[in-house]
């Protein structure tokens, strides 16, 4: 059994004076640390309740969002200016989880889940990396079908699990944090990092820091948005395959795009060789199908998984092509 103490944070000073306790965990809605808890994965000192930090959602003056942390993700997609101004939000929440889950879990703790490999969770019989490091990854010759395509390493082929956060990479959100040397602020796609050789280290999030809010600039065309989660069932299964996207036409040409995708790296993986393609571009099915080739290029496939990298591409085209529609 390990034996932790519990504390309630009132104020966010208050939890990062505590969370920088040596052995301390910030608790949010616990629908993945208390998981990790009970599977002896995660052994923290303390636990750190900070849902009664900031819950708020709120325009901004110039027509962007503020999220406070420990608002839940059912009231983030229930918001009708998210709905509005950025449905591809309201719509990768809504893909992801139960609605029980939904209701408990918090922004904050969605953005710092952790991977849901079955190696990873297996700490009798499985070497892990993220567990152990230097121990190895039997996800690499073992069954792999849910595992990575892009920016994998020999250390790491697990994915990020998160449908909430592709919509933000593609968004680019900022991250706003506070921690013992006081606030700062990280882009969204830079926050998750890629496995390399230290796949234990997740995100760039330091130690004692606190994620506090996430905002989103203001983007006239994110209210032609969309997301689509392909998997294996209809509900609650993680992503094999999604893709978030906002697309403006000027005319037949692509003006602007915004493109991530789920289910095929370490982090959500903002798709920007795509866009690169397709800027200035009519939106033709060829184009868009070539910016998916363009992005899928480098993806590098394991025994079980090799068909992801089809399905990644007819997913961004078919979604490029419904926006397309739908902007016409």
């Amino acid at each position: 059994m390990n034996i932790f103490t519990y504390a309630r944070a009132d104020e966010a000073a208050g939890a990062v004076r505590l969370g920088s306790l040596d052995g301390a965990k910030f608790l949010g809605g616990g629908t993945n640390l208390v998981d990790l808890m009970r599977e002896t994965i995660e052994r923290p000192a303390s636990l750190v309740d900070v849902t009664g930090l900031s819950t708020a959602i709120e325009a901004t003056s110039d027509g962007g969002l503020r999220i406070g942390a420990a608002a839940r993700n059912s009231a983030v997609a229930e918001h009708r200016f998210v709905r509005e101004q950025f449905p591809v939000l309201a719509r990768a929440i809504l893909a992801g989880a139960s609605g029980q889950i939904r209701n408990m879990a918090t922004v904050g703790g969605n953005i710092l889940q952790r991977t849901r490999c079955t190696y990873f969770y297996d700490d009798d019989g499985s070497r892990c990396n993220k567990r152990t490091p230097g121990q190895g990854c039997d996800a690499i010759d073992g069954f792999n079908r849910i595992h990575g395509i892009l920016g994998t390493s020999p250390a790491c082929i697990a994915t990020h699990p998160s449908d909430m956060c592709v919509a933000l990479a593609a968004l680019d959100a900022t991250v706003h944090l506070s921690g013992p040397r006081g606030e700062r602020t990280i882009p969204f796609t830079e926050l998750h990092r890629l496995p390399g050789d230290t796949p234990q280290i997740e995100t760039d999030v330091q130690p004692g820091e606190l994620i506090t809010a996430v905002t989103l600039a203001p983007l006239a065309f994110a209210k032609r948005s969309t997301y689509r989660k392909v998997r294996d069932r209809a509900s609650y299964a993680f992503a094999l395959v999604s893709v978030a996207a906002a697309l403006e036409l000027d005319g037949e040409n692509v003006k602007n795009v915004r493109l991530a995708m789920g289910g095929v790296a370490h982090k959500p993986w903002r798709a920007q060789k795509a866009e690169d393609a397709l800027r200035g571009k009519p939106a033709t099915a060829a184009n868009l199908r070539a910016a998916a080739e363009a992005e899928l290029a480098g993806a590098q496939t394991y025994q079980h998984n090799a068909f992801k990298v089809e399905l990644a591409k007819r997913t961004i085209t078919a979604v490029l092509e419904q926006l397309t529609q739908e902007t016409a």
